[in-house]
């Protein structure tokens, strides 16, 4: 069975967009693969983050996962700082990437763009090294992204290349699995843009309660036209509305708007609204048990902690004894 990894940062609160895009997925993936889920924690230091915020959100997430259905024992979840193997790899890895590589990453052009010299940490620099160190430390051969996220996969790509070409067959080549069915969530207040985990208004949290959901959608901004139809150029708003709708009912596009062909935006939007809780209450309440079970959660992270590691220092030892690095002193 063909390993699949992905990772989530703890850098904000989750989004509808999360959800759909993400969470609601993982749960599919554990009967065609040998699923590791974890938390990028590591990757949250990039930028500054207060303590208390990190820590929270961190857990936040780990209860996320849980409640949104994934099994931690049919998939292996735990938070990338538990594994030192992570970081170890990527100090190595560090020497086979390169500087203009990494200054091409439209991720570090897009973080950096406002900032001076001075104000840019290492850690952005880096941050594609380390994200290249966490796909191949498992042999995953199976990397699930969005349409606009495959940068960091292909680098890791030729990273594998490089490495291999020099020392033999030691890194597994991993592949995107894009999901082109998921339909992109975006902002409720700037449809152009996708929902992030930095936009109050625009974004719908998971946790959020259901009047602030139903306060978000009536306030999203639509046009004036006032049909219900699928035009993302002349009615980007209405169609991120209609993607929502139909992602949550499982509909087809088509099928939601012959649905409200005759429909007022006001009541679409009551209808969004409605799916949106429908699906998030329940949601909720297993988060809430799941977050209160502190023993629950520690119980969850030892355990992967523990099956990452046992897996990932399988690559890091293949990839000391490829380079030289002394494992063991009788070899």
């Amino acid at each position: 069975m063909d390993i699949l990894l992905t990772g989530i940062k703890p850098t904000g609160k989750l989004t509808l967009g999360n959800y759909l895009g993400v969470l609601k997925r993982l749960k599919s993936y554990v009967d065609e693969y040998d699923c590791y889920y974890f938390i990028a924690d590591l990757h949250a230091l990039t930028l500054p983050i207060e303590k208390e915020v990190l820590h929270d959100n961190t857990l936040d997430v780990l209860s996320l996962f849980l409640a949104s259905g994934i099994d931690p024992k049919k998939a292996t979840i735990f938070l990338q700082s538990q594994v030192p193997d992570h970081a170890e790899l990527s100090t190595i890895l560090m020497n086979y990437l390169y500087m203009g590589e990494l200054s091409r990453m439209t991720q570090f052009k897009s973080l950096t763009a406002s900032l001076k010299n001075e104000a840019i940490g290492l850690g952005i620099f880096t941050y594609p090294v380390l994200m290249a160190a966490d796909i191949v430390l498992y042999d995953a051969k199976v990397i699930p992204v969005g349409e606009d996220q495959t940068q960091h996969v292909e680098l890791a790509r030729d990273l594998v290349h490089r490495f291999n070409k020099r020392y033999g067959d030691v890194l597994t080549l991993p592949k995107t699995l894009v999901n082109t069915s998921s339909k992109r969530i975006m902002s409720l207040k700037d449809p152009t843009k996708k929902m992030s985990k930095s936009d109050p208004k625009g974004d719908i949290f998971l946790l959020d309660d259901e009047k602030t959901v139903e306060k978000k959608v009536m306030s999203a901004v639509t046009d004036m036209v006032g049909i219900v139809q699928f035009d993302p150029i002349n009615q980007p708003g209405i169609a991120n509305l209609i993607n929502i709708y139909a992602s949550l009912k499982n509909m087809t596009i088509e099928q939601v708007t012959t649905q409200f062909k005759n429909a007022n935006y006001g009541t679409f939007k009551k209808e969004v609204a409605n799916a949106i809780n429908d699906e998030l209450k329940p949601l909720q309440e297993r988060y809430n048990a799941i977050r209160n079970d502190k023993e629950y959660l520690n119980e969850v992270l030892s355990n992967g902690a523990k099956k990452a590691h046992a897996r990932a220092s399988i690559v890091l030892n293949r990839v000391k004894n490829a380079i030289g690095l002394v494992t063991k002193t009788n070899e």
